[in-house]
């Protein structure tokens, strides 16, 4: 395991976050080899030198109980936006394992977002979690078929384990979806892979699913995405540049016709879709208990 150095690893809080009512960010590993070609972390705007590569950050855990202590208000940690909680280290390191425990016991919430069917080693964690703080899981879907899985998210586990992940954790009683992004321009953003993704997540337990009908694109991330599209999809990258030229969001040129597809099969399964409501659904109980406990002391 290779270290890096961090004075701080939990950020400050933050009240109404509209992604996914997160009030922290947590990111105990920097880096991730997933080699998702559409990674949008792989940005040079982020400073990650050497992104395929995975660094835990020096004495974290150390560090984590620190800014839990110092916090004065609790909330919901989220973790996963910039590397994967549960990258292949982690089974050995247990490092995001140790910090769930910690969260649970200072009394936080926890979001996590992974590709990685890991997340089903730690169900008893988050179950304790959930007895007294919001708990909400993330995995991200982007096919429903294991071979193009592979092509577009090739050094993670395919869709179909990612969807036992998704019945595991929701059989556990944990408000778990998909996040369904990004549907990439030409690749993905068809209608019978999105319509497979909605029954799929529907067969296996998913509450939500969030989507993202295209796909962002900057700095060397975009050269990296279009090197990528040369050697998996060849005359892909011609039509990327005739249509978005050097645009940051490429949106895709079938979106309004999916978005209709999405929302009516959505509907049709009760899976929530629009932001407020995945974050009302599982908070509010929560803060419900929270008045109630107010009201007896008082």
């Amino acid at each position: 395991m290779e270290y890096i150095e961090a004075k701080t690893i939990i950020s400050g809080y933050r009240e109404g976050n509209p992604w996914f009512g997160h009030n922290y960010n947590m990111n105990i590993y920097k880096g991730c080899c997933h080699g998702c070609i559409y990674c949008d972390s792989r940005s040079e705007c982020y400073g990650v030198e050497e992104f395929d590569r995975v660094r835990a950050k020096d004495k974290a855990l150390e560090i984590i109980e620190r800014d839990l202590r110092s916090k004065r208000k609790k909330g919901v940690i989220g973790t996963g936006a910039m590397s994967d909680p549960y990258n292949p280290l982690e089974k050995e390191a247990g490092l995001t394992r140790e910090a769930l425990k910690l969260i649970d016991q200072y009394g936080f919430g926890i979001a996590i977002a992974t590709k990685s069917t890991l997340i089903e080693r730690d169900l008893d964690l988050l179950v304790k979690i959930s007895k007294h703080s919001p708990v909400i899981v993330k995995i991200t879907v982007t096919t429903a078929d294991d071979e193009l899985c592979k092509l577009i998210e090739p050094n993670v586990a395919p869709t179909s384990e990612r969807f036992q992940a998704i019945k595991a954790c929701s059989d556990a009683g944990i408000f778990t979806g998909v996040l369904m992004m990004p549907i990439l321009p030409y690749i993905n953003d068809t209608e019978g892979n999105v319509s497979n993704v909605i029954s799929l997540a529907g067969q296996n337990g998913a509450k939500f699913i969030y989507p993202a009908f295209g796909v962002t694109l900057r700095q060397n991330q975009r050269e990296w995405y279009y090197s990528q599209l040369d050697h998996k999809f060849p005359g892909i990258k011609e039509k990327y540049m005739q249509r978005y030229a050097n645009a940051y969001e490429c949106a895709s040129p079938n979106a309004r016709e999916l978005w209709k597809l999405f929302m009516y099969q959505c509907r049709e399964q009760n899976i929530l879709y629009k932001m407020e409501d995945i974050i009302r659904e599982y908070t509010d109980k929560y803060k419900v208990e929270q008045l109630s406990l107010f009201d007896f002391n008082s």
